[in-house]
């Protein structure tokens, strides 16, 4: 998309949905959405490498890596794509973006990590849920089911087996767990609404996104100075799980299968936990290996229609 594109469409009519989908397209959209799953599968080993930087800062300074890598191709349309773009679609990504972090993080100064981590991973469900709200959408039964069970195969990967026990005094954390989950579920859905803002915009919405968790970080947080090595953890988060995986996810909530992306949302735990295996953070045990037949098998479910679709092409 060049600038004249990039800026006509910016600045077009809202629309909740495109014309009828191609199939190819959508597929080639939902292919792209799933590359941020697979990079949101390193948060955990990155994050870990970052030794004690307060989240709130580790936000901050990864979003801004994040939003400087797609500078250069957002620029290139000037000041008039971004006063073209909508109210509406800035509130939603930033609000998005932001949003999710910060009630994240909230949840988990005031509720155990699983229990926390649990109930906010909710949202590839909801993503589900939702998605029959959309014109043109329809939810069948495989779409719920295989989310559900994708939901099975987390809830064994972060309780280890061992369930979980909810207490009254961490109540707090456990609804900004719930509205964490809500805030991404509904940014991923109503995103749709604005298939003509180009997916460059995302680098504005990160930058503002670094803005605002800095403002959180020094009203909440010390500021703790990385070394050399966390430096490089940091530069990877940001060109990977919290920057690059935003733009990929962006064009594939607007233009893909966002049922299907919903359940494949949940192989990133899944993929994380096996990463720190392999890396030696973290031992092999029958919940991962559960997991791995719960959640493959919830995606292959919800999937029906992709599957039904590639064999009648082919």
């Amino acid at each position: 998309m060049n600038a004249r594109e990039a800026r006509a469409g910016a600045a077009a009519p809202e629309t909740t949905h495109d014309a009828a989908p191609n199939p190819a397209r959508q597929l080639r959209a939902t292919a792209i959405g799933a590359g941020a799953v697979l990079l949101w599968a390193s948060l955990a080993l990155f994050t870990t490498l970052t030794g004690r930087i307060p989240p709130f800062q580790l936000t901050a300074m990864a979003f801004a890596v994040g939003g400087v890598l797609g500078l250069p191709r957002a620029l290139r349309g000037g000041g008039t794509l971004v006063r073209a773009v909508p109210r509406g679609a800035w509130v939603l990504g930033v609000g998005g973006l932001f949003g999710y972090h910060f009630f994240y993080f909230v949840a988990l100064r005031n509720a155990p990590a699983v229990d926390a981590g649990l109930i906010a991973y909710l949202w590839p469900l909801l993503i589900v849920v939702f998605s029959a709200l959309l014109p043109g959408e329809r939810l069948r039964w495989w779409h719920a089911a295989g989310a559900v069970l994708g939901l099975g195969g987390t809830f064994l990967l972060v309780t280890g087996g061992q369930g979980v026990q909810l207490r009254g005094e961490y109540l707090p954390g456990y609804a900004a767990a719930a509205v964490c989950a809500m805030v991404w579920s509904a940014y991923s859905v109503a995103n749709r609404r604005y298939p003509r803002v180009p997916t460059d915009m995302v680098a504005f919405f990160c930058l503002a996104t670094a803005v605002l968790a800095a403002v959180c970080h020094l009203l909440f947080e010390d500021t703790v100075r990385p070394d050399g090595g966390q430096w490089l953890a940091v530069l990877a988060l940001g060109l990977g799980p919290v920057g690059g995986a935003f733009y990929l996810w962006d064009h594939g909530t607007k233009h893909g299968d966002i049922r299907l992306l919903g359940t494949l949302s949940y192989f990133a735990p899944l993929l994380s936990t096996a990463l720190l295996i392999a890396t030696g953070r973290a031992d092999a045990s029958w919940p991962v290996a559960a997991a791995c037949v719960l959640i493959t098998g919830g995606a292959m479910l919800a999937s029906a229609d992709a599957l039904r679709a590639a064999r009648r092409r082919g």
